[in-house]
């Protein structure tokens, strides 16, 4: 499984800021900008919530059968791997939601005289940085479920038989 990389969140945020900001330009010019969801920060804090408690629950997990606790559990390779897909696809989509609205919000702050679009700059902005937590937290969660390196397959060298 390939980890996460910074720069494929930060090119799909970046990318969908700048053709969501265009679209929000070119909506509002045609009719009435639909409005950021109330719920959009929410939704993001609850799976970053969910992502944080799953890799501490993990680690901590981790740490006990290393300590080699007797009431130690193990943890499920299985659950382990499916963790970290869930984590990496959460971050994508927090990647390309807070893109989004962070370009929507770019697009509001153009008229934060108007109540109306304050709120919706400020659900925005919170959508942002939910989406930050969200990534954040995957992050966190696959360094908690990468396995150690294997040396000896790293160092290629050959032993004399």
């Amino acid at each position: 499984m390939r980890e996460l990389r910074i720069r494929v969140l930060v090119g799909v945020f970046g990318v969908a800021g700048i053709l969501s900001w265009a679209g929000a330009r070119l909506w509002n010019s045609v009719g009435t900008l639909p409005s950021v969801p109330l719920a959009a920060p929410v939704v993001l804090a609850l799976i970053a919530v969910v992502l944080l408690s799953t890799a501490l629950s993990i680690r901590a997990r981790l740490k006990a059968q290393r300590e080699r606790r007797p009431e130690a559990k193990g943890v499920d390779p299985l659950m382990a791997a499916r963790a970290v897909v869930f984590g990496q696809a959460s971050a994508l989509v927090a990647a390309l939601v807070s893109g989004m609205y962070g370009g929507t919000g770019v697009f509001l702050l153009e008229s934060l005289d108007i109540p109306a679009r304050r709120d919706q700059a400020i659900y925005a902005g919170f959508s942002v940085l939910a989406g930050i937590a969200v990534i954040a937290a995957a992050i966190f969660l696959e360094r908690v479920c990468k396995l150690p390196e294997d040396d000896d397959d790293n160092t290629g060298a050959t032993s004399a038989a």
